[in-house]
């Protein structure tokens, strides 16, 4: 009896030792996330080459679509054109953070919106740490709201301001997709922290 007693106990002992020496090492693993940062300038010019191609594209199918071949550019068209844009970028950022507010649950005091002077970009982040699932969804709900919504309504309306707006913000979600590919690597349960100033993203795992 006192031989099963002790063998429980070095039984118990052992297996609060595990138990210790895996919250260590899940907490060093904390300490040290993984990175996934934006390259500024390759996301910059994948930007461009991205908007070059789909503003010819869209334009080409708007006109294969309506048999309209001729495309007017006059001083108002242009102004209206720069309103848009910068009321659809603004949109853009406030589409992830309505993302992470339906799906990821934050507060609204734990939202953070602005402009990067620095670095020439919009942000909308959160400091509530979300699930690598949650997240993804965030990233990509711009793109559908302020890309393609805009673009399929350009083309149902025969208007290339609207197209070619579309076009811009499709291009524009080039971040996003890069982030997108990247988190697609990790668990969908793994943790993701926003940086509030940088284009990066921290990931740690899930306990």
């Amino acid at each position: 009896m006192s031989c099963n007693k002790e063998y429980l106990n070095q039984f118990i002992n052992q297996f609060s030792y595990n138990k210790k020496e895996k919250e260590v090492k899940f907490l060093e693993e904390l300490s040290k996330p993984q990175i996934i940062e934006l390259d500024m300038r390759r996301m910059a010019k994948a930007n461009l080459w991205a908007t070059l191609l789909l503003t010819i594209l869209f334009i080409i199918l708007n006109s294969i679509i309506h048999q309209r071949f001729s495309l007017s550019i006059t001083f108002w068209s242009f102004l209206l054109f720069c309103v848009g844009y910068v009321v659809l970028i603004i949109l853009h950022e406030l589409f992830h953070l309505i993302g992470f507010v339906l799906f990821g649950r934050v507060k609204i005091k734990e939202l953070d919106y602005g402009v990067n002077l620095k670095l020439g970009v919009a942000y909308a982040t959160t400091t509530k740490p979300l699930k690598n699932s949650v997240m993804r969804i965030a990233l990509m709900l711009p793109f559908w709201t302020t890309g393609v919504l805009p673009s399929i309504i350009g083309f149902a309306l025969d208007s290339y301001l609207i197209v070619i707006l579309g076009a811009f913000l499709i291009a524009g979600a080039v971040g996003d997709f890069f982030m997108y590919k990247e988190l697609k690597k990790h668990p969908n349960d793994c943790l993701i922290i926003d940086d509030p100033e940088l284009p990066k993203l921290y990931i740690y795992p899930a306990k």
